[in-house]
């Protein structure tokens, strides 16, 4: 049985490997490869090609390595064109895998696609290439199969893999730690973290008994934010976000799958969203939607504070950042629990029987 998986960038990566885990736990002989991030590998998914080509933010950005992307989706189609998969599961990055699912899917390879783009939000008008692209569309929130019914295309809602391996914190005391999660791509992490770096200033200015952490998904720009916070007192690590936010006060982070992982675990966060002057300038105009992070989104109100684009300055975040540090947070994590007991479902398992169906279809 061959299973091919494409993920092509980090939340993709750490929600693939969850289902990597679980396919070769219910049968090890699978044979599971593709496009993997390292946390897909580690979880034994056979990498043809890495994230790490393909993984990029925003629409400028997007523009300066298509030449790069649209032959590795090239080189992808061709390879299992010939090399045919029993299934082709796309794990996020719309833009990129329902390309590669609709050219397989013509030619009679079953396609699956896990983690649906956020249609409800934006470019509704994909659906069409959606329709073309999947057998099926596994939802991480119930509210996506909805629409999905709406528009006649087949939809199951499995929950998040991300709550079988986080849950919220207890017996937390405050002890004055705030975490800083710029983001995981490059261009997320250049543009936030000198804001990240006033917002430390500032804040200290206020009560110098503050203790900033950094954590990075990955180790490919340390270098790059070691000599940036040379001079602040940032402690700096990589890999171990979920351990720093169990015992962060509050955490200040990307907009993205990383706001879920702080939301799962219950803590305060204020949620940074920016992008280039280009990029903001296109994408404004084609949200349809109230809300930026998933925590609000998921509780249809505004929880946690968003500030999106000019207002992601160290003015702005600081102010916020002390009144929830110096603040009874209570009702803010009561909410954000709420989210985890609504996503656990059991997702892996619900996953691996999906894909076992459709292959025996």
């Amino acid at each position: 049985m061959k299973i091919v998986i494409s993920a092509a960038e980090t939340s993709g990566d750490l929600i693939a490997a969850s289902l990597v885990k679980s396919l070769k736990a219910h049968q090890p002989e699978y044979e599971i490869e593709g496009l993997a991030g390292d946390k897909m590998i580690e979880a034994g998914c056979k990498s043809l090609w890495h994230s790490d080509e393909v993984n990029v933010m925003g629409l400028s950005e997007v523009i300066k390595k298509l030449p790069q992307v649209l032959r590795l989706r090239k080189s992808m189609i061709s390879h299992y064109s010939s090399n045919r998969p029993d299934i082709f599961i796309g794990v996020d990055s719309p833009d990129f895998n329902f390309k590669v699912e609709r050219e397989l899917r013509r030619l009679g390879i079953k396609t699956m696609h896990l983690v649906s783009p956020s249609i409800w939000a934006w470019r509704a008008n994909r659906i069409k290439k959606i329709k073309a692209s999947t057998d099926l569309m596994l939802c991480l929130f119930p509210f996506e199969v909805d629409f999905y019914r709406k528009h006649n295309q087949k939809a199951l809602f499995i929950g998040h893999p991300l709550t079988e391996r986080l849950s919220p914190r207890k017996n937390y005391k405050a002890n004055k730690q705030v975490l800083l999660m710029p983001g995981s791509r490059e261009a997320e992490i250049k543009t936030l973290l000198p804001e990240l770096v006033s917002t430390v200033v500032l804040m200290r200015q206020n009560d110098p008994e503050i203790k900033f952490s950094i954590s990075l998904a990955n180790d490919h720009h340390k270098e790059w934010v070691e000599r940036k916070i040379l001079d602040f007192n940032i402690d700096l690590s990589v890999g171990d976000a979920h351990e720093k936010i169990k015992k962060a006060d509050l955490v200040i982070v990307a907009s993205g799958t990383a706001t879920l992982e702080v939301a799962l675990i219950g803590v305060p966060m204020i949620v940074i969203y920016k992008l280039s002057f280009i990029s903001y300038q296109i994408v404004k105009r084609l949200l349809n939607t109230e809300f930026i992070s998933l925590p609000n989104k998921i509780l249809g109100k505004g929880v946690v504070p968003e500030l999106i684009q000019d207002k992601v300055n160290g003015q702005k975040i600081s102010t916020i950042a002390m009144q929830l540090i110096t603040s009874d947070n209570q009702p803010i994590v009561s909410e954000l629990r709420k989210i985890h007991s609504l996503l656990n479902q059991n997702s892996s398992a619900k996953s691996v029987d999906a894909v076992i169906k459709i292959i025996n279809e």
